[in-house]
Formats: C-alpha cells, sequence, structure tokens
C-alpha cells in the first residue's frame, strides 16, 4: 500500500517535488499517513497552506493511481521515492530533486563513475565521432552513461555505449508507456537489458515542451561529469551543462570552429569558464583523475594519531582508493555534504590530502 499512496501524493494537484519531500519528512517517510493527517495537521508542514492541504483531503482521483499501479506491475517498473536506499544518492544531493522516480531496468543508478553526455540533435559527423571516441576510450572504466534519448549526440551516446558494452540510462522527459522520439524504439529495448530508461513521470504524460528542462535537471544531477559533445547557442545541451554547475558538478566540452553553429554553445561555455576545456579523451580521463587510478596502487601508510574519528575514517578511505571523489565519499560515508568538505580541508590544512584535477582527492 506504500507504493499507492506514494503515487496518489505525486498526483495531487499543486504538489511538487520540494512539498512531497516535506510531507514525508513530516509524516516519518509515510505517505499513507500524508492521507490520513486532518487539515490542520498538514497545516502544520512548513510550505503547506490551507489550500494545498485542502488538495490533499479532497483528493478523489485514486482511480487513476490505481490504474499507474497496474502499469508499474505490469512492465516490472521501480517506483523510488525520494528517501529509499535505492534513489540515486547523487541526484538526491540536488534542492529541486524529484519526488519519485520510475525506473525500468538493470543498471545500478549508485554505481561508482557516472557520465551524462549531451549535445545538439543535429550533430555533425565530427560531433559524432568524437561522442564515439570518448564512450570508446572510457570502456575500461566502465562508467554508466547517461543521456535522454534525443536525436543527435544523446542517441550517438546510447548507441556507442551498447557497442562497446558499456551500462547506458536514458532520462526521458515522458511516461514509460512511449519512446520519443519513436524511431528510438529499438535502441530503447536494448537500453533496458544493458542500463535502463528513468524518468519522473508517470504514465500517459506526453513529451511536452516545458518537461525537457526538467528531463535536463535529472540527466545533470545523476552524474559525477556532464560532458558536451557539440551544442547550439541555446538548447536543451546548455541547460543542462548550466544545472550541472549549479549542482556543482564537473562539465566539460569540445570545442569547434568560431563560425560551427553547431559549436558555439561548447565555446561559449568554454570562454566563460562554465565548462573546462577536452580536446581528446584522454583528457577527460585526467582531469577526473581516472587515468592515476587505472594503474597506480596506493602506498600503504600508517593513520596519524592526531586524527580524530571521522578525519581517519576518510584518510583510510583515500588511502585505500586513491584518487577518489568528493561524491564517491558522500556515497561511501553518508556524511552531510558540508560535514564531508569541512573534513577534508581539515585534512589539506593539516598536510595531509592534496586536490588533483576534477575535484579529485589523494594522500599527500
Amino acid at each position: 500500500m506504500s507504493v499507492y499512496h506514494t503515487l496518489a501524493l505525486s498526483q495531487v494537484p499543486g504538489i511538487g517535488a520540494i512539498t512531497a519531500r516535506a510531507l514525508l519528512a513530516h509524516f516519518c517517510g509515510s505517505a499513507e499517513q500524508v492521507f490520513r493527517a486532518s487539515h490542520h495537521q498538514l497545516c502544520e508542514v512548513q510550505g503547506l497552506g490551507p489550500k494545498l492541504a485542502s488538495n490533499i483531503l479532497h483528493f478523489r482521483d485514486f482511480d487513476r493511481v490505481s490504474e499507474e499501479l497496474d502499469f508499474i506491475e505490469k512492465y516490472q517498473i521501480k517506483c523510488i521515492k525520494f528517501g529509499d536506499p535505492d534513489y540515486p544518492k547523487r541526484l538526491a544531493q540536488c534542492d529541486d530533486a524529484p519526488f519519485l522516480l520510475f525506473y525500468r531496468g538493470n543498471a545500478d543508478l549508485n554505481q561508482q563513475k557516472i557520465i551524462s553526455i549531451v549535445g545538439t540533435r543535429s550533430a555533425t559527423a565530427y560531433g559524432k565521432r568524437l561522442c564515439e571516441e570518448l564512450v570508446a576510450s572510457l570502456k575500461n572504466h566502465q562508467p554508466l552513461v547517461v543521456s535522454g534519448l534525443a536525436y543527435g549526440i544523446d542517441v550517438v551516446a546510447h548507441q556507442s555505449s551498447l557497442n562497446y558494452q558499456l551500462e547506458t540510462i536514458g532520462v526521458l522527459a515522458h511516461g514509460l508507456d512511449r519512446i520519443y522520439p519513436r524511431a528510438h524504439y529499438s535502441i530503447a529495448r536494448q537500453m533496458l537489458q544493458y542500463g535502463g530508461l528513468l524518468t519522473e513521470f508517470p504514465s500517459q504524460t506526453q513529451p511536452d515542451r516545458e518537461n525537457f528542462p526538467k528531463r535536463n535537471r535529472i540527466i545533470a544531477g545523476l552524474a559525477d561529469a556532464t560532458i558536451v559533445v557539440e551544442a547550439h547557442a541555446k538548447g536543451g545541451a546548455l541547460i543542462t551543462a548550466e544545472l550541472a554547475n549549479v549542482y556543482n558538478r564537473d562539465v566539460f566540452a569540445f570545442p569547434g570552429r568560431v563560425n560551427d553553429e553547431q559549436s558555439l554553445g561548447c565555446n561559449y561555455l568554454i570562454k566563460t569558464h562554465r565548462a573546462q576545456l577536452i580536446s581528446q579523451p584522454s583528457d577527460l580521463e585526467y582531469l577526473l583523475g581516472w587515468d592515476a587510478a587505472k594503474d597506480k596502487t596506493p602506498t600503504p601508510k600508517l593513520i596519524p594519531k592526531e586524527l580524530n574519528t571521522d578525519q581517519r575514517m576518510i584518510f583510510e578511505m583515500i588511502r585505500d582508493e586513491s584518487p577518489l571523489g568528493i561524491d564517491a565519499m558522500l556515497l561511501k560515508t553518508g556524511l552531510e555534504q558540508g560535514r564531508l568538505a569541512m573534513i577534508i580541508l581539515e585534512l589539506e590544512m593539516m598536510g595531509y590530502l592534496v586536490t588533483l584535477p576534477g575535484k579529485q582527492f589523494q594522500l599527500a
């Protein structure tokens, strides 16, 4: 019944991701308790006024909820709510993270290495080749590759991932009862076997224009880094890159000739320091610190006696898995981001850590 009431809460008019998360936090993670609460109890939730409380109390579209539940069960779709153990932890760090995700696939959404690849729908032969070479170069690292299943760079990223046996996730701007564009139906079926499809939208949701920026925030939030291969001066790829910057994630872009329409967006990101320039796939390995991780075996070091418990934990983790990024440490430790940042700063000031390109850390 918990899935049923979670679905119902997501259908209540006016209840967005932030409000739904506040309701769950107030009612100890139980969507069922939300619907059992009185008007007075609902109004006690921070940010929830009388109108939204009334919307919850007078919600009657339970037939639609039952229909959605039947759809989820029929197609073995995972319904992942914010706070669940398998909710993407990187995405959960974003203030506007979705309350509910619908996922069909077999890839781990909390893999150690996740990258997003985005770009223009009207990709050139140059852009397609760069994208394929990039994916091919990452095969040894086995990252999860995320994109939006759109024409152009997106579908090249997905197809190249499948070609090189990398898991790949398509983030959709509609429900899982359809594939848009329809031409990508075949590759989407392949991705279900080696990756998956992810969306925050229930079935029967059309790929309306306003859904794509929402989709883009998930693409940016899921990954450690976003790579822009080709992009126009305006468009979804630049929106995704901007969101990745807001989330304090790494952004990289391939440069292009100054008069190429498809490279104006990449050149702009680089010029305005919104993205780091990469000219070849190996640049990405270096900037993310992955090249250092390939062959290097950390030299065991004794843990200094002066360190406190948290400092010892981070010191030992970086010693054993160097280099290591903040996102990976957050996943492994469960610490709050602010607390982890303070521990890292303390260790750096004590001379025990050094920062590498790509926001990676290793012992000094």
